[in-house]
């Protein structure tokens, strides 16, 4: 049961014939390579606005992770501030101390 033999083909080529006539052939023939090409450029078409699609959203994704990356350095930025400051009022304190002693 697998693939058509010689005589099965002929067979389906004649009841073609038979059907559509030796002039209708040819532009069903135009007709099929026109939908095959048809077909072919459509999905072509989709294939490419995937990818597109795919494109962006990593793109989005690195710009994301780039302003996190940014924020995180901004945080830590503002955290040594503090803790300079904190420092520097610690020693005010320390030398007020030792000014009142």
């Amino acid at each position: 049961m697998g693939s058509f033999g010689g005589l099965e083909w002929l067979v389906i080529i004649l009841v073609v014939l038979l059907l559509f006539g030796a002039k209708k052939i040819p532009e069903l023939a135009r007709g099929l390579g026109q939908g095959l090409t048809e077909f072919r450029k459509a999905s072509s078409d989709i294939r490419k606005e995937i990818e597109k699609g795919t494109e962006e959203q990593t793109k989005a994704e690195r710009e994301r992770e780039k302003e996190k990356e940014k924020e995180k350095k901004r945080e830590q930025e503002q955290s040594q501030v503090r803790a300079n400051q904190d420092q520097e009022v610690e020693e005010s304190v320390k030398e007020e101390k030792k000014s009142e002693s």
